[in-house]
């Protein structure tokens, strides 16, 4: 980000190479906290729910401070400004790696690096054929899959002068920010009112209600809003809160189920692995909706079938109600992975919980 903001007539190829190793970076970051909590969560299966919700809560807060700030700053320092200040967060996450506490470990047996790999890859094996773990894998991919992605043609629409309310760039900022709130009340609602309810009625209302928000899109585009005197702006704001809102209540719970699915030794490998067939349902969502998108011929100045796409998508986002059966109806603070295999790993070689290792390749000494 740095290299960024210095230099301002890099080559686009350049460019997009540099901004892939930054994500690149905040994945790496992203995945060693999630393996901390996934870890955490095996130990003490009764604070999943806590963590998920502290994590949750602190990415709320950095959204509403990041989508506040970001319209400033452009307009007061540029883009490139803007690039420059995105170097201190990556400096504040590595001053947490240097202070993160960690056993030492200075007799690593390196040459029983490919045994270890094959060994975690076989324990990632056996989780996986479990009809507890595939059974959740499966639904939380369809979920995000079939809640298909138009928010494009949604953002060409609300800023277009003519079809829609013309809000300018600046103000989408704000409203993002504003959803952010809603974000944030979504994981304080199910920090203390929704962790203990059982997986699968929680995630049936909250599928539910995800369809039903989506209505408001609809009313937005048809302008009904307008019939009964509520402006476009205030609409906006309202629709994005409440989207947020239950966009948070709807993946908390499977965080939570997420991190209870992770054998002990491999959590956050294992854990990664399900975040990415997450993010595999969520780039399938953009394509499908993309392409809905460019079937209804909604582009950036034609919206006549928006509405279309918007009921699609609003059915669709119903239809992984019915396959809620893939989902154990367990005790959210419970542990769901069979017996068999937390005692195989478990009896095979003894955990650490301090060590917060994404997949224990190597290890001290000779098993």
């Amino acid at each position: 980000m740095l290299f960024l903001s210095l230099h301002k007539n890099l080559h686009i190829v350049f460019a997009l190479l540099l901004m892939t190793a930054g994500s690149a970076g905040v994945a790496i970051a992203d995945v060693t906290v999630d393996a901390c909590v996934a870890q955490n969560s095996g130990t003490h299966p009764s604070l999943a729910a806590d963590m998920q919700s502290l994590c949750a809560l602190s990415s709320s807060i950095g959204s509403l401070v990041g989508f506040s700030l970001s319209g400033i700053f452009v307009h007061l320092i540029g883009p490139n400004g803007v690039f420059g200040l995105l170097s201190i967060p990556a400096g504040l996450v590595l001053l947490v790696g240097v202070l993160l506490k960690e056993p030492q470990m200075p007799n690593f047996a390196y040459q029983q690096v490919t045994l270890k790999f094959l060994d975690a890859a076989k324990a990632m094996w056996n989780t996986l054929i479990c009809p507890n773990v595939w059974g959740p894998c499966l639904y939380m991919y369809l979920s995000f899959a079939l809640s298909l992605d138009i928010y494009e043609g949604m953002f060409y629409w609300v800023t277009d002068p003519e079809a829609g309310p013309a809000l300018s760039k600046e103000s989408m900022g704000f409203v993002m920010a504003v959803g952010s709130v809603g974000s944030l009340l979504g994981a304080v609602l199910y920090q203390y009112g929704l962790k203990n309810h059982p997986f699968r009625d929680l995630l049936f209302w909250t599928q539910l209600l995800y369809g039903l928000s989506g209505m408001l899109d609809l009313v937005l585009v048809l302008r009904l809003n307008l019939q009964y005197g509520i402006p476009d702006y205030f609409f906006v704001v309202i629709d994005a809160s409440v989207s947020q809102m239950i966009g948070r209540l709807k993946w908390m719970p499977l965080l939570v189920l997420s991190s209870k699915l992770c054998p002990p030794g491999i959590e956050g490998t294992f854990f990664a692995l399900l975040m990415s067939i997450d993010n595999a349902g969520l780039m399938s969502a953009s394509w499908v909706g993309g392409f809905l998108l460019h079937i209804l011929n909604v582009t950036r100045t034609r919206f006549d079938n928006l509405w279309l796409a918007i009921l699609i998508r609003n059915f669709l986002r119903i239809a992984p109600l019915t396959l809620l059966f893939l989902v154990p109806r367990a005790d959210p603070n419970a542990s769901i992975l069979p017996d068999e295999v937390t005692s195989s790993k478990e009896g095979s070689e003894p955990t650490v919980t301090e060590n917060v290792e994404l997949v224990s390749l190597v290890k001290e000494g000779d098993d």
